[in-house]
């Protein structure tokens, strides 16, 4: 903790304060006793969603349906018990994470159960069991309502900490909103199922959570195996010219940054990545002794290097995962004025992925050092990013990637 900014710390601290205050008060306040019985099995069907996350479509997300326990504990047992409940992630059985962290989950998963449950509360009184439209509305509600104070918390504590910025935080969110929203079904299938199986509930749900958890599973075991595919081919351009070892990993994290910056959807960001790292394999076909020639290319060697654009398609046209990626490694040497190769390509004929790793493919090409020339510093680089803004480079893309840069680096 003692890494963290100084608001940071405060933040943390007053969330917890806030969090115990509310569960005490609530607890010891309220005219009647929690089922202890029921209590239990809802405490540990909540940390066995915790311990096993759900992995979302979105880039290193993961889901718990820990968030739809505690909707649905705020529901059968009241927001006192269900903060308390939501509290009991400070002693959670995850051995690697830190105490800072336990304690802040905790508390955020407290208060926004207690939050949901007096949502619950008040717009359907007197429920006693008997799932109606205003019962499910009222979920409905309760559910948006944890969401919502969820990202919250969190998204303050990461604010403040200098670990993501106001832009990042709401695309995160725009992205996670829905699914999280979707998964929060299961919560509402505890409620409607409570009053009739009672406990036996709880692990008639466990089966649909365990599924869709085997299923994202399998779904990122296929995204793994494609990240492996992609290094090996990296891997093949760096063998075959290892002065540019580095490029490909640089290039993918530019591409990234500007695509960020302009609001791609996670799936295109990931195809874009794809890209960036391939957008050279093409260089494999092309002899190692013009590769690594220590001077200038002749007009001839040049000519043969200008057609690893076209070998990268026909090695990459027929990999299904790296389809949208193929004009971007055709033609990432295109210039905005019709100047470039393979094709002279021109203004918005220019495919936007290839626009996009234009910028990005130049600037960490100019910036690295080779046998044959001294890296350029930043400064110059970004000059010359903006002169060519309109003739070489998309002006948006260089915007994007200067915007980027400064948000990373603290510098333009």
């Amino acid at each position: 903790m003692a890494e963290l900014p100084v608001l940071s710390r405060l933040y943390l601290a007053a969330v917890v304060a806030v969090a115990l205050t509310v569960v005490g008060v609530a607890m010891f306040s309220s005219a009647t006793t929690p089922n202890w019985g029921y209590f239990t099995i809802l405490a540990l069907l909540f940390h066995y969603c915790e311990v096993n996350p759900v992995r979302l479509t979105v880039r290193n997300a993961r889901a718990s349906m820990s968030y739809a326990v505690c909707t649905a504990s705020a529901v059968l047992l009241g927001a006192g018990p269900a903060a308390l409940i939501g509290l009991t992630a400070m002693v959670s059985p995850q051995q690697d994470l830190p105490v800072v962290k336990r304690m802040f989950n905790g508390a955020q998963f407290a208060l926004s159960s207690f939050a949901a449950g007096l949502v619950f509360s008040v717009l359907d009184p007197a429920w006693s069991g008997t799932m109606s439209s205003r019962t499910y509305l009222a979920f409905c509600a309760a559910l948006l309502t944890f969401v919502m104070a969820n990202l919250m918390l969190v998204a303050a504590v990461l604010l403040l900490s200098r670990q993501a910025t106001g832009r990042q935080l709401r695309r995160e969110a725009s992205h996670l909103l829905l699914p999280t929203l979707g998964n929060g079904s299961f919560g509402l299938l505890l409620v409607g199922l409570w009053p009739s199986v009672g406990p036996y509930t709880a692990l008639l749900v466990l089966a649909p959570v365990v599924t869709a958890r085997w299923a994202m599973e399998w779904a990122h075991a296929e995204v793994k195996a494609s990240e492996a595919a992609i290094a090996a081919l990296c891997q093949a351009v760096e063998t075959k010219d290892p002065d540019t070892r580095g490029h490909c990993l640089r290039v993918s994290e530019g591409v990234a940054m500007i695509a960020e910056q302009l609001g791609l959807s996670p799936s295109r960001l990931q195809a874009l990545r794809y890209a960036g790292i391939v957008h050279d394999v093409g260089k494999t076909a092309v002899p190692t002794a013009i590769l690594q020639k220590p001077g200038k290319p002749t007009d001839e060697e040049r000519a043969v290097l200008e057609l690893h654009p076209l070998y990268g398609r026909q090695l990459i046209q027929d990999i299904p995962f790296l389809r949208e990626a193929v004009d971007g490694v055709m033609h990432h040497h295109e210039r905005l004025d019709g100047t470039g190769y393979p094709s002279g390509l021109a203004g918005d004929e220019i495919p936007e992925f290839a626009r996009i790793i234009a910028v990005a493919d130049f600037f960490d090409a100019v910036t690295s050092a080779r046998p044959y020339k001294r890296a350029w510093p930043q400064e110059k680089a970004i000059a010359e990013l903006q002169a060519g803004a309109g003739t070489h480079f998309d002006p948006r893309m260089v915007a994007a990637f200067l915007a980027g840069f400064q948000m990373r680096y603290g510098r333009p």
